[in-house]
């Protein structure tokens, strides 16, 4: 539900350099444009998006794959690693992307040009080096055309440039993304099937008709590689964490910003939570989550099935937002009680757009027995609000 919300107004740059290769937005005899460049339509037609109002069948692979008649989508890999004498390491690697028009007949006939696409890709890659408390991060851009980035099913491959997920076999996925200072090289293997967010898949952001998302996950995935940074190349393994989702939605009017967990426990066991934060303080009531057992039975959360206490802040010596920096999180329905905290407070993306995104650890109890885990937590709006256009 969440990652291009923050970044949808990231468009207006490429939009400039690209916009002469786009179709034009059509005009009425009322003069009123029929195509937003950034605004979701509001209506079902031809010359509009696709949303999301129920459940939907889900196929794989096809699933694995871009859906262009919704206007943004990301794949999203996070994962926590160590060396072999237990150095720590956290990742992101992210694709994402935006459609400039919807879909047309007229569109997809009229390709004058290879480089003529109304699809943008952007990227964002970070690296987590937790001994050295460095934090390495980067961005790139890119149009959908001349085979400069895209995403397809099967085999399922989506890239942007030489970042990219490619199937290796099935159940398993190549993930290769390097900058001038650092590169990541991992091989995933899968050991449950995707797990479907919400209700089979659908996840409801707001109370307004449409104001949703198609979203899995793939957790618990077996990772081994290395990570470079510098000349120094670390062999790790460890645990990736995949987010796929689509939509053509909104955050709701008061909605400033979210914070989302995902958390993989020592158990085999998964939890995802995504809280919408309103300007009131108060909590969405859409806000939801996920518990996910070891052989991957599904248990949906609501908002009112956890309370979430903040312990502690941070405040960010680049942008001056204050992210919360240590949660004591309670679940009574699972007899789950954790407290979690960053593992380096210093994991904030200052890019196109800002945002906190890093590495952490959990520990706690579930049935009196001990329990640990290692995840992700995002957490947008804290340094503006972020009630626009997903």
């Amino acid at each position: 539900m969440k990652r291009l919300s923050i970044l949808a107004f990231l468009l207006i740059v490429l939009a400039g350099l690209i916009f002469t290769l786009l179709p034009q937005p059509q005009v009425t005899a009322t003069g009123k444009a029929t195509v937003s460049w950034l605004q979701p339509e509001s209506s079902e037609s031809e010359n509009t998006f696709s949303r999301v109002y129920e459940p939907q069948e889900m196929i794989f692979p096809r699933d694995l794959g871009s859906h262009e008649d919704y206007q943004t989508e990301w794949w999203y890999y996070t994962g926590n690693l160590e060396t072999a004498s237990g150095r720590p390491f956290g990742f992101q690697l992210t694709i994402f992307r935006r459609a400039l028009t919807p879909e047309t007949a007229s569109l997809t006939s009229d390709r004058s040009s290879n480089w003529r696409s109304n699809q943008v890709y952007f990227a964002h890659f970070t690296i987590s080096d937790i001994d050295r408390q460095s934090f390495y991060q980067k961005e790139r851009f890119s149009r959908g055309g001349m085979g400069l980035a895209g995403a397809q099913a099967s085999p399922y491959q989506v890239w942007l440039e030489d970042w990219s997920a490619t199937e290796l076999a099935p159940g398993q996925v190549q993930l290769v993304a390097k900058t001038d200072e650092v590169a990541l090289d991992l091989t995933l293997q899968e050991t449950l099937p995707p797990i479907l967010q919400g209700d089979r898949g659908y996840s409801v952001k707001g109370q307004e008709p449409g104001n949703a998302s198609i979203y899995y996950s793939i957790i618990q995935q077996q990772t081994k590689g290395t990570i470079t940074i510098a000349d120094e190349i670390f062999d790790v393994t460890g645990l990736t964490w995949k987010d796929h989702e689509y939509s053509t939605s909104s955050l709701s009017p008061g909605t400033v910003g979210w914070d989302w967990f995902s958390l993989q426990f020592d158990r085999g066991t998964a939890l995802m939570l995504y809280v919408l934060r309103k300007e009131d303080g108060t909590i969405s009531p859409t806000s939801g989550g996920t518990f996910i057992s070891a052989d991957g039975t599904v248990q949906p959360l609501t908002s009112q099935d956890w309370q979430l206490q903040i312990l502690d802040t941070w405040k960010s010596p680049t942008s001056q937002g204050e992210y919360p920096s240590k949660w004591q999180l309670s679940i009574p329905k699972l007899d789950l009680t954790l407290t979690g905290k960053p593992l380096m407070a210093n994991q904030e993306l200052n890019l196109s757009t800002t945002y906190w995104e890093g590495a952490v650890e959990f520990q706690g109890r579930q049935q009196e027995k001990p329990v640990q885990a290692k995840g992700y937590v995002e957490m947008t709006g804290y340094t503006q609000g972020l009630d626009t256009v997903l």
